[in-house]
């Protein structure tokens, strides 16, 4: 028997875990900042070093974060299941790279990862990048984050697509249901017969197209799912 073939998408509620804040979260990074100041491209436009400051700020966040129990789980069920497992994420945190997973898919983009807006080119963020940081490819000041803003295309979007259209198992972890392209994967997975499972502490938006519902924190459900199936 073929073992199935899995994607996962986890958004903000695995690192949320791990210290993360999210967007719902009071009094937190978020909440000190309009969405459309921080993460837009028209943001950018009008307050550069506003935006830069506030990914600085997360990129900090962020490295002092440590995987939690059910990133290393993922792990796990990449290097232990038979079947291809497609991991996707919508957070731009690399805590599931830290954990041990491989190949993950930042759809909304990496904080450890600077975008030349003119050339496209990519290289590695430091700690603080700075407004009008040259690219190292074309040597013009136009660095920025490398992050999907609201009216922005995800990244790897055919890749996606073409994993959720071959899935057996699709299961949605720590994700709210109401960010769209990431919120229609479970219907494109359900057209094509895949079982689909949601993991979460309270409900996402979506929560009735799901077959299996986990209730509870990531770092339990999402080990205790993992070893279900590896036992088989």
């Amino acid at each position: 028997m073929t073992a199935p073939s899995i994607v996962i998408l986890t958004g903000a509620g695995i690192s949320a875990e791990s210290g993360l804040g999210t967007f719902r979260d009071e009094g937190g990074l978020w909440a000190q900042h309009r969405i459309e100041d921080v993460a837009t491209p028209e943001g950018f436009a009008r307050n550069p070093q506003l935006v830069v400051d506030f990914y600085n700020t997360r990129r900090i966040q962020a490295a002092e974060a440590r995987p939690n129990a059910a990133h290393h789980a993922l792990s796990r069920l990449q290097t232990e299941h038979a079947g291809p497992v497609t991991l996707v994420t919508q957070n731009v945190d690399d805590l599931h790279e830290r954990g041990g997973s491989v190949d993950v898919i930042h759809m909304h983009g990496a904080l450890n990862s600077a975008l030349c807006s003119d050339c496209d080119h990519r290289w590695s963020a430091p700690l603080e990048m700075s407004v009008g940081q040259s690219c190292p490819n074309c040597d013009q000041p136009t660095a920025r984050p490398d992050i999907v803003w609201f009216g922005e295309i995800p990244y790897q979007m055919e890749r996606i697509e073409r994993a959720l259209l071959d899935a057996d198992i699709f299961v949605a972890i720590g994700t709210s249901g109401n960010v769209y392209p990431a919120a229609g994967f479970v219907q494109m997975a359900r057209h094509v017969g895949a079982k689909t499972i949601e993991m979460n502490l309270d409900p996402g938006e979506n929560v009735g197209l799901f077959d299996d519902i986990r209730s509870g924190k990531a770092s339990d459900t999402v080990p205790t799912w993992v070893a279900e199936l590896l036992a088989g």
